[in-house]
């Protein structure tokens, strides 16, 4: 429950120490990140994430990804058992992705939807039981930030400088404060970072 009332909105995303969520060679630049995902603190951040949700949300590119990538993790005996849980509930999850383009969802568990960001989470949060999580997918992430409706925001931090690349923090945003509920860092300089939206 958030302090405004229905479901509690989380968002996570990976950023770089300046902010960015990829690099300047375009949204498949994600480089920096490779040496941090499969650590003991990111796997435990994706963990802790996922808990308690019971919708996803995603922009389109993030589900074409996801969707194509994460069913074969639930299935391998032999991965990580954080990684086979975040797949088993991925594959499983009610899942909403909008996209302006698609017209009927390819995967199980989901539906398209062509409308505002805040117009759906809105939508979601007034009804139901669960978190609703978005999760590395900054395209809808940046419009709910700039909506104020976004309660929970985890973020992990790798020590590299992009360089270049979009930012998740643009200016213009709405003036809001954040209560640190979460923090480890792990060996090779990465931390996870978990804000609540205090209201």
């Amino acid at each position: 429950m958030n302090g405004s009332g229905g479901r509690r909105v989380s968002a996570n995303l990976a950023l770089s120490l300046d902010g960015r969520y990829h690099g300047p060679g375009g949204p498949g630049d994600f480089g920096m990140f490779l040496p941090y995902v499969a650590t003991d603190v990111a796997r435990d951040q994706l963990t802790r994430v996922w808990e308690g949700a019971t919708t996803a949300v995603l922009g389109r590119v993030n589900a074409d990804g996801f969707l194509g990538y994460w069913p074969s993790v639930a299935d391998d005996e032999s991965a990580d058992p954080r990684d086979r849980g975040y797949a088993k509930w991925l594959v499983g999850v009610e899942k909403v992705v909008l996209s302006t383009t698609l017209t009927s969802a390819p995967w199980d568990h989901a539906r398209v939807v062509n409308a505002p960001a805040a117009e759906v989470v809105t939508t979601l949060r007034a009804k139901g039981e669960g978190d609703i999580l978005v999760n590395s997918s900054p395209s809808v992430i940046k419009p709910l930030l700039a909506a104020d409706l976004i309660d929970r925001l985890c973020l992990m931090v790798v020590p590299e400088i992009a360089g270049g690349g979009p930012r998740l923090f643009e200016d213009g945003l709405p003036g809001t404060r954040w209560s640190l509920t979460h923090q480890e860092a792990g060996k090779l300089g990465e931390s996870a970072l978990v804000y609540d939206r205090v209201r």
